[in-house]
């Protein structure tokens, strides 16, 4: 699963026990120098370079096959609550609450069924005690607290997304401290993977600000690694049960973000990855539909492309391609504005059939990619083409959407 959130052996009080399911064992881990946890404010967690074995960080793939089978000691979590009564008590001194955590708007109070563990980036475990780890329970539960917050109108989604952002790393901490591998494990990853997909869609709509911009790429490093060490846990239960349920939909999710050129650099290339894919997944319903639109967007066939995401993408596969579909259009408008005959210019109401997207929208799309539209005798609005000026626009693009289909 995550080996780079893997803890250490040694030091604590700590329950052992032979674990349910799948579990991984057997490798030698680092314990760090420091002696205690220590909780940082939010933002800093995620954006500073993580260096040394010591650090119990993101999610990364790789298990080696012998670990599978080995029945190693492992950590047991005792903590009943969202978060440990030793973290509360620190943060409420610190005054280190977010808003969703404060009792009564206090910034100083908080309570067992408001504050939520942090993501720690670097754990000592010397000193750590099983009442600092949430067991498999404990975590399911914070998770569907979390995620009901995503339903909050009393904030802005950036300030919902980033403490949930926090807080769902800190469950895939607790859950590869304790190496749980197993049927539980994989659906809260699952649902983690649908929150940053509904983010990614969300996040991009305000990639133009610098703030937005940036958190929008930190979700698409998360979702990757999150997508990277389920497929790892798809694995290792594939060889005890077979083809998991989910396994093709979240497969074909890790292939349309490969449409664009700004996903981070994960493992291998995706020519390799498929070829490391079982038959009965690359023949699934959900990988063909994520390999034609691959294939429709690499050949620059806008029309295919924008047409089958209308008609066959799921709702999860539609929030992850609605930041491409405007780089699509405007591509669209670059062939229109090159080939097209200057004394013809193009309808903007078939255009914007042919491209599914609102008259007036298109026209916002045509003036960001420096295009100008007109008006005939009849009042039809037309595109000329041959215009010098086009250009795509340096701040990104506006999300549109689809005509008649709902996203994020």
């Amino acid at each position: 699963m995550d080996k780079h959130l893997a803890a250490g052996r040694g030091g604590g009080s700590r329950g052992r026990g032979r674990k349910p399911g799948f579990y991984r064992g057997g490798s030698s881990y680092t314990v760090p120098s420091s002696s205690a946890p220590s909780w940082r404010p939010r933002r800093s967690d995620h954006t500073e370079p993580v260096t040394g074995s010591q650090a119990i960080s993101d999610p990364s793939p790789s298990i080696p096959e012998q670990d599978i089978k080995s029945e190693h000691e492992f950590l047991i979590g005792t903590c009943p609550d969202m978060c440990p009564e030793k973290e509360r008590a620190q943060r409420e001194r610190l005054r280190d609450l977010s808003v969703f955590e404060r009792l009564n708007g206090n910034p100083g109070r908080t309570s067992p069924s408001l504050a939520v563990k942090k993501f720690c980036r670097t754990m000592s475990t010397l000193h750590l005690q099983t009442s600092d780890i949430r067991p498999p329970s404990v975590l399911q539960n914070t998770l569907k607290y979390l995620l009901g917050l995503l339903e909050s109108t009393s904030h802005p989604f950036d300030v919902v997304h980033d403490f949930i952002f926090d807080r769902t790393r800190s469950i895939r901490q607790d859950l590869t401290m304790q190496q749980i591998i197993n049927e539980q494990a994989i659906d809260m990853y699952e649902e983690i993977v649908k929150f940053h997909i509904t983010s990614h869609c969300k996040l991009a709509r305000y990639s133009g600000k610098s703030d937005e911009s940036s958190l929008y790429y930190l979700n698409m490093e998360q979702l990757m690694k999150c997508l990277l060490s389920i497929f790892d846990m798809y694995d290792m239960a594939r060889r005890s049960k077979g083809v998991i349920k989910n396994e093709a939909e979240f497969r074909s999710y890790y292939v349309l973000l490969h449409l664009g050129c700004k996903i981070p650099t994960m493992g291998n290339s995706l020519s390799s990855w498929f070829c490391r894919i079982p038959f009965s997944i690359l023949q699934s319903e959900e990988m063909c539909l994520a390999r034609t639109l691959l294939r429709y967007y690499r050949m620059g066939d806008y029309k295919q492309f924008i047409s089958t995401t209308a008609t066959r993408a799921s709702h999860l596969q539609l929030c992850l391609l609605e930041p491409f579909l405007n780089e699509v259009r405007a591509q669209a408008l670059a062939y229109i504005n090159l080939c097209g005959y200057k004394v013809n210019p193009y309808p903007l109401t078939h255009l914007s059939k042919l491209l599914m997207i609102q008259e007036q929208d298109l026209e916002s799309l045509c003036s960001a990619c420096g295009l100008e539209t007109c008006i005939d005798e009849a009042g039809t609005k037309l595109l000329p083409a041959k215009q010098t000026s086009f250009s795509l626009p340096k701040l990104g693009f506006q999300s549109y959407g689809l005509l008649n289909r709902d996203t994020c």
